[in-house]
């Protein structure tokens, strides 16, 4: 989660949720475009003879095998790449977290992939909100989240996919969202 920020005199509550637009998924997209399309840039010299790469020479390489593999290694990385653009652009994950005291309701709003269920919007009242649930779990594959727990569903996650949060930032942000609603804090 981004920024939290309250708002007509401390009767709503919202969270920005960071989604793929992290500087770590432009970083790879980058990366994966370079390696893409020099590898496809490759793989046409050595089909064409001719270079069209300014770093090195490549229209000396044999194109069957080099330059097919060449060519197979281009079209892949290129598609990684797409993919990894694709996603920045529609800010897959990205979204929000709003609690209400106004309108007495929680709404918690993802954006997806395209289609029927591009925004994926979760709402219930406000009453429903039964207590702040943290989840660490350390080791390997440290996972660090915040939910709230709603009567009768399924606890609904709060944090951003990917990299773990610190724990300070954890516990801040679920002691702050549990103090704004009057609910406990489990997990800690």
């Amino acid at each position: 989660m981004n920024a939290a920020a309250m708002t007509s005199d401390h009767l709503i509550f919202r969270q920005d949720v960071l989604g793929s637009r992290r500087f770590s998924n432009y970083w790879w997209a980058i990366i994966a475009s370079m390696g893409g399309v020099g590898f496809l840039l490759a793989g046409l010299s050595s089909y064409l003879h001719t270079n069209l790469l300014i770093v090195s020479d490549t229209s000396d390489l044999i194109f069957i095998p080099q330059g097919v593999a060449l060519l197979f290694y281009g079209v892949a990385g290129s598609l990684v790449a797409l993919y990894q653009w694709f996603m920045i652009a529609l800010n897959i994950g990205g979204g929000y977290n709003e609690f209400n005291k106004e309108t007495n309701h929680v709404s918690i709003f993802r954006w997806g992939f395209p289609g029927k269920n591009r925004q994926i919007e979760f709402t219930c009242p406000l009453e429903d909100v039964q207590a702040v649930r943290a989840e660490i779990q350390e080791g390997l594959n440290t996972k660090r989240k915040l939910y709230i727990k709603v009567k009768q569903r399924r606890d609904v996650p709060l944090t951003r996919v990917g990299q773990p949060i610190s724990l300070s930032d954890l516990e801040n942000q679920g002691a702050e969202l549990a103090s704004f609603l009057g609910v406990p804090l489990e997990g800690l």
